[in-house]
């Protein structure tokens, strides 16, 4: 049975196809200028490129196909959010291809850094060869693919700290609380720096009492773990402002400000093919307001010195920017 995330995700989708009265739409920008003043030196922390197909092929095992999302694309949305440096992260639908990632990172715009996708076979030469193009991180994405086995978790975590334990790189990880509660204790043991994607997973409806929830808070207190409070509308069934998505934020900035950082999501990828398609057809990219994501920040964290830890200080040591 679909979860009401994946029903309110392919619910947006449809209606962008109709609202447009296209197929497909386009990848977001900012309609809501945004109402603070951003820091100097603010990361995006989270964002993909979907280059052009035939210059950069899909995994064929890929769960959903999107649209293009290119680095002019991205560099127009961070212009407009005055945001200066960004973190591109290898999609899943490129399985362990990082190639559309090394070129958005390449791309004229904001200072990049990258985030990639590595399987047990990946040499040394490349990782060295990533390290140099600005690659600081490797991710392990199970939430997409709807991996909730700890035991499969537990395996790719094992073997991503052996290829990047020498290295300053992190591993960032997409999956529910229930990995994560499971695996806490390797998690709390963890050689190298670990970040949650997208709220950790947490599901806003929940709160913050929900399972899972309060060992995400005790590797953050620590300094065990980051988490990226990004793509609320993953986590929130209360869009446009997901006030729902509140109280997580503010307890995990609560528990160490030192240890969060933010992110769009950008392009904003809908990885649930809807019915009667196959993940082959292309799925149109939800259409997400930017601007009025990043206002939502100041309701999270209202000191400025916090936003400004959560912008630059964090993603700068986390990431490598000078």
């Amino acid at each position: 049975m679909p979860t009401r995330r994946v029903i309110v995700l392919g619910t947006i989708a449809t209606g962008i196809a109709v609202r447009t009265g296209r197929a497909l739409a386009k990848a977001s920008q900012p309609a809501t200028p945004v109402y603070f003043d951003v820091p100097v030196g603010a990361c995006d922390c989270h964002t993909h490129i979907f280059g052009e197909p035939e210059k950069f092929p899909f995994f064929a095992g890929r769960v959903y196909t999107p649209e293009m999302a290119l680095p002019k694309e991205m560099a127009a949305l961070h212009q407009s959010l005055h945001i200066e440096r960004v973190v591109i992260v290898t999609p899943s639908v490129y399985g362990i291809d990082n190639a559309a990632t090394l070129a958005g990172m390449k791309a004229p715009g904001a200072e990049a850094r990258g985030v990639a996708v590595i399987d047990d076979k990946t040499p040394e030469s490349e990782l060295d060869a990533m390290d140099r193009a600005g690659v600081r991180g490797i991710r392990i994405n199970l939430a997409t693919g709807g991996v909730s086995d700890p035991a499969l978790a537990r395996s790719r975590f094992e073997t991503a700290i052996d290829q990047v334990k020498g290295r300053n790189w992190h591993i960032q990880i997409y999956a529910d609380l229930k990995v994560i509660a499971a695996l806490k204790e390797q998690f709390a043991a963890s050689p190298v720096p670990l970040v949650f994607d997208h709220f950790a997973g947490a599901q806003a409806a929940l709160g913050p009492g929900q399972p899972g929830f309060a060992d995400v808070l005790d590797l953050v207190c620590s300094g065990r773990a980051y988490v990226k409070i990004s793509g609320a509308y993953r986590a929130s069934t209360a869009a446009p402002d997901y006030s729902d998505v509140v109280p997580l934020a503010k307890a995990l900035i609560a528990a160490n400000p030192d240890r969060i950082v933010w992110g769009t999501d950008w392009p904003h990828p809908n990885s649930v093919t809807p019915s009667g398609k196959k993940p082959t057809d292309v799925t149109p990219l939800l259409q997400i307001d930017d601007g009025r994501l990043l206002n939502l920040l100041p309701l999270w964290a209202p000191d400025a010195a916090i936003r400004e830890k959560i912008l630059v200080a964090n993603p700068a040591w986390l990431y490598g920017f000078t």
